[in-house]
């Protein structure tokens, strides 16, 4: 066990001291938290805000859709869904008699399954007859189902933004508390990831595949984003919808869902930010208490694929009844590479709002486009990613009208420097951002659970303003030119039906 401890607030840093340095707000803020870390591996981050009587929880699960193997898609989003669903203790009338029959329902999915392996030589009477035994069986263990007791419980004690994302690098789990039921949250948190029991297991699948039908099957835009992020890339798992592939979402069973926990939920691979108004000691004690219980397991192996540099430009489009839209993407280096605040501070030059270049250009002036823009960190930012400009055009402008001026304000980074205004600007922007996204509970914890998951250190949050003061006009030229190369390009286009393929350029 470690523990160390940092006293006093965060006030000075939110009230927004802008001409004090960012190390003087750090020494400030790095006062307030304590950090502790169980036996087991699991890390806990305490920060105390005093101000009023709430407090935010942010579990974060170093697990995401770009941990998935082949035939598994959508399988960490799918376990996001079974945390939801209770534990021995919540969500059932009798887990005994509902163990039994949900081990029923997996032996007849697996016979299932077995079944249609056979391709063409399966008997399909005994389909019929396993499907038939598998609807009667699920219907026997929903019997047992008390639908949504977990979240009940916690609404009902005052609980707001209950809620849980996956996202390609990570599944987050949060909400916030009166801070008199900090314990509530200990006890409930760390049973669902003891003993979580994953019931309704494929009617929840079913909300899934749904959920894949009206996100992308449905959404020409979603359509071309899978697409695209199939072109860009060709051996990074980044090349996969964080929803899954439809035929293996169809395939996803319970048992499998329990050997991903069993791989990626162990303690090692979980850290969890607590921020608000607290006692560090009393968290301490919690912290111990409930989720000591969770068994020890090995740290997950990291992912060894690598995207192979890209050797020319990539083009995709897709047809729809539906608004023109064009992607251009540049592979970039992951979180932790230097030149990270350089990229942030590209975007906030051509896409910050509607002083930036894209806005000028694009929508203001030639008023080819109702929208444009881009940001780096797509689809992920804990490895290698891209850096993605879009734009709609308005109607009687055309796709390769936008390609073209956003092309033309790439090359300008490359052969004019930006302007001192531009890099002033942006810089009060960047401090603007960050204090706002601090503001709250609910933000500071997420913020700073993602960096230290992703960097190692969360004082790295708090380090991205010093490295975009640090930022030169020659650093947003140099990066220009070594990336955002025709050879290092990936282009969708999304038509309307009946339109002509785009003929470059």
């Amino acid at each position: 066990m470690k523990t160390r401890t940092f006293f006093a607030t965060l006030s000075m840093l939110l009230l927004g001291i802008a001409s004090r340095s960012v190390a003087q707000s750090l020494d400030e803020f790095e006062k307030t938290v304590t950090e502790h870390t169980l036996e087991n591996g699991m890390r806990f981050f305490i920060v105390e805000r005093r101000e009023i009587p709430v407090v935010s929880f942010h579990l974060y699960a170093n697990v995401g859709s770009v941990d998935e193997e082949n035939g598994m898609s959508g399988m960490a989003h799918m376990f996001e869904h079974m945390a939801f669903k209770g534990t021995k203790d919540i969500g059932t009338t009798d887990y005994d008699a509902e163990r039994s029959a949900l081990n029923k329902v997996d032996e007849l999915v697996a016979a299932i399954q077995e079944e249609r392996l056979k391709g063409d030589g399966a008997d399909t009477e005994r389909l019929k007859e396993l499907e038939s035994e598998f609807k009667e069986a699920q219907r026997v263990a929903n019997d047992f189902v008390i639908n949504n007791k977990f979240s009940e419980i916690v609404e009902e004690n005052g609980a707001v933004g209950l809620n849980a994302t996956t996202s390609m690098d990570a599944t987050r789990y949060f909400y916030s508390l009166p801070s008199n039921k900090l314990e509530l949250w200990f006890s409930l948190e760390s049973d669902r990831f003891l003993n979580p029991v994953l019931r309704e297991f494929y009617k929840e699948r079913d909300v899934v595949i749904e959920e894949r039908r009206m996100r992308v099957e449905s959404q020409p835009v979603g359509n071309l984003l899978e697409d695209f992020l199939s072109v860009a890339y060709k051996a990074h798992p980044y090349s996969r919808n964080t929803i899954g592939w439809y035929s293996d979402l169809d395939n996803l069973t319970r048992p499998a869902a329990r050997e991903f926990f069993r791989r990626f939920y162990t303690p090692s691979n979980l850290t969890a930010f607590i921020v608000g108004d607290v006692n560090p000691q009393e968290v301490i004690r919690f912290t111990e208490l409930y989720f000591g219980r969770l068994p020890e397991g090995p740290l997950p192996q990291g992912l060894w694929t690598r995207e192979p540099p890209q050797e020319g430009e990539r083009r995709t489009t897709v047809y729809a009844q539906s608004q023109p839209l064009v992607l251009m993407g540049y592979h970039k280096p992951d979180v932790t590479h230097r030149d990270d605040a350089v990229f942030d501070a590209v975007q906030d030059i051509l896409s910050g709002g509607r002083t930036s270049r894209l806005y000028r250009n694009l929508v203001e002036d030639k008023k080819i486009a109702v929208a444009a823009g881009g940001f780096p960190g797509f689809p992920g930012n804990k490895y290698a990613n891209l850096f993605v400009f879009f734009a709609f055009p308005t109607p009687g402008h055309t796709n390769e009208e936008s390609e073209k001026a956003m092309l033309a304000e790439i090359e300008r980074l490359k052969t004019e420097l930006v302007t001192e205004d531009e890099i002033e600007r942006l810089k009060h922007r960047a401090r603007a951002r960050l204090l706002a996204k601090l503001d709250s509970n609910s933000g500071l914890a997420s913020q700073l659970a993602a960096y230290q998951v992703l960097t190692g250190d969360w004082r790295n949050r708090f380090g991205t303003l010093e490295d975009i003061d640090n930022v030169t006009r020659e650093d947003i030229q140099r990066i220009a030119k070594t990336y955002f190369t025709e050879r290092n390009r990936t282009v969708g286009y999304l038509l309307t039906d009946r339109a002509e393929p785009p003929t470059g350029r």
